[in-house]
C-alpha cells in the first residue's frame, strides 16, 4: 500500500490488514498491520538507510507489550514496556556505544522505586529513588 499513513485508506475506508508506508524516495518507513482503522499488532519502523528504527506491537492504536528504539549505527537506545499506550515494567536506556546507561521501572506511567544511572563502563554514577504515583 502505497498511500500515507492514517485511519482511513485513500477511499475513505477504514484501514484493515496489512500496511506498508515509504519514504518519498521509495525506501520503507513502516509496516504492520490495522484492525478497526487503528494500528493493531506488531509495527516495525525504519529508518531511510533502511535499518530497524523501532519495533513493538499496538492493541487498536494503542502502543502494548514490549518496545525497542535503534540508533542509526543498529545499537538498541531504549527498550520497554507499554500496557494500552501507558509506560510499565522494566525500562532501559543505553549510550552510544551499547553499554547500559540507565534502568528502571515504572507503574503507570510514572517512575517507581529505584533507578540507576551508569557510566559507559557499567559502573553505577547515580542512584535515585522514586515514589509511586
Amino acid at each position: 500500500m502505497k498511500s500515507k499513513p492514517g485511519k482511513q485508506d485513500e477511499t475513505g475506508k477504514l484501514r484493515e490488514g496489512p500496511a506498508e508506508f515509504f519514504f518519498k524516495d521509495g525506501t520503507l518507513e513502516s509496516a504492520g498491520s490495522f484492525a478497526k482503522g487503528e494500528k493493531h499488532g506488531p509495527w516495525k519502523y525504519f529508518l531511510k538507510n533502511g535499518k530497524l528504527k523501532a519495533a513493538g506491537a499496538y492493541e487498536l492504536g494503542q502502543l502494548h507489550g514490549e518496545w525497542k528504539w535503534y540508533r542509526e549505527n543498529g545499537k538498541l537506545m531504549q527498550a520497554g514496556a507499554f500496557e494500552k499506550g501507558v509506560q510499565t515494567g522494566l525500562w532501559r536506556r543505553y549510550h552510544p556505544t551499547g553499554a547500559l546507561y540507565d534502568e528502571g521501572l515504572y507503574d503507570r506511567g510514572k517512575k517507581t522505586g529505584e533507578w540507576k544511572i551508569f557510566n559507559d563502563k557499567g559502573g553505577v554514577i547515580k542512584t535515585t529513588q522514586h515514589r509511586k504515583a
